[in-house]
């Protein structure tokens, strides 16, 4: 795991929310990661409530104990987990764009990578990582699909737009950073679940912004998706009043909402005409509406000004859907420090 600002104190969010029978985790560690499956030191060994294993019952989450170990901002951190029986329709992230390792038995307190012979670019029953720091001034969700995911940066770079945020608030004095929480599920949609996408922004909101640890901001990024992916959702005012309810949810918890307007997609086999105007009346409603804090005007900068329903050829990963690193670069370079 990447993580956003640093601290000296860890604890991992361990996840059977999709999972169909409980899940034994029979030991789990915690180390800095030298390169590869290698670390840099002896690994922390988790607990749960002081005991070393626990089960999570199917649907649920499991907070581990917090562990004193010194992470720097911007740093990778290794997570251990030992699995001492079979685990049956596990919760995954499946586009990390981070190269994870697996091995046979218990090796959660190896500190070399010899063992770890198997790859995969997935998460596995991990949904996040808090770090304790005093002086911190709380966390920022990015709240998306495959944009905000990364879809289509490169794997092992962290160019993800909330990444690149990240790397900003670096920059800022300890007490004003933010903690950078990137809920971005490729093929997400507002309105509809999408299968191996996971259930919609609506349904998976509480669990993914509200129950985050010292949560203040969230910005999100949905709706493209519910318009090109079938059935399409090409009513506007239906997207526009999905977007108010998260704005709603998240004032009733004291969260600032910071909506973000949608890149056009023309280009890509799904996009047409009624797509455009969809997104251009979403686009409209986000720019002028009362329900955000704060608009981050994406589809601005980022379209082809002598074809606006285009991404600019120079920000176009090529499927005229994704921004390429360098849009991403410049999406996270877009987010008012100030405002946060």
């Amino acid at each position: 795991m990447h993580i956003s600002i640093g601290g000296a104190l860890v604890r991992v969010r361990f996840s059977n929310t999709f999972g169909t029978q409980p899940l034994t985790i029979g030991r789990a560690a915690v180390a800095m990661r030298a390169s590869g499956a290698s670390l840099a030191s002896a690994p922390k060994f988790l607990t749960f409530d002081g005991r070393p294993s626990i089960v999570v019952p199917p649907g649920a989450q499991v907070l581990s104990d917090a562990a004193g170990l010194r992470v720097p901002g911007g740093s990778d951190l290794s997570i251990s987990i030992y699995l001492p029986g079979p685990a049956d329709s596990v919760t995954v992230h499946p586009y990390a764009l981070q190269t994870n390792y697996a091995a046979q038995g218990d090796r959660a307190a190896d500190v070399g990578g010899a063992a770890y012979t198997r790859t995969y670019q997935a998460w596995y029953l991990i949904s996040g990582v808090d770090v304790g720091r005093a002086d911190a001034a709380g966390a920022v969700v990015a709240f998306g699909d495959s944009i905000t995911d990364g879809g289509r940066s490169l794997p092992n770079q962290n160019g993800r737009w909330p990444d690149e945020l990240a790397r900003r608030m670096f920059r800022l004095p300890p007490a004003r950073r933010l903690g950078v929480l990137n809920a971005g599920i490729s093929g997400n949609r507002l309105l509809l679940d999408g299968g191996q996408f996971g259930v919609n922004a609506l349904a998976r909101f509480d669990r993914d912004v509200l129950a985050q640890s010292d949560v203040r901001d969230v910005i999100i990024l949905l709706g493209i998706n519910d318009m090109q992916q079938q059935p399409q959702q090409v009513d506007p005012l239906r997207i526009e009043a999905g977007l108010a309810q998260l704005a709603a949810r998240a004032h009733e918890h004291g969260l600032r909402v910071f909506a973000c307007t949608i890149l056009p997609s023309g280009g890509n086999p799904s996009a047409n005409a009624r797509v455009e105007a969809a997104r251009e009346a979403v686009n409209a409603f986000i720019r002028t509406s009362k329900a955000f804090d704060g608009v981050c005007d994406f589809d601005a900068v980022l379209r082809d000004p002598t074809d606006p329903e285009r991404l600019l050829p120079a920000y176009d990963s090529g499927d005229h859907l994704h921004p390429n690193t360098a849009g991403l670069r410049v999406m996270g370079s877009l987010i008012n420090l100030s405002a946060l």
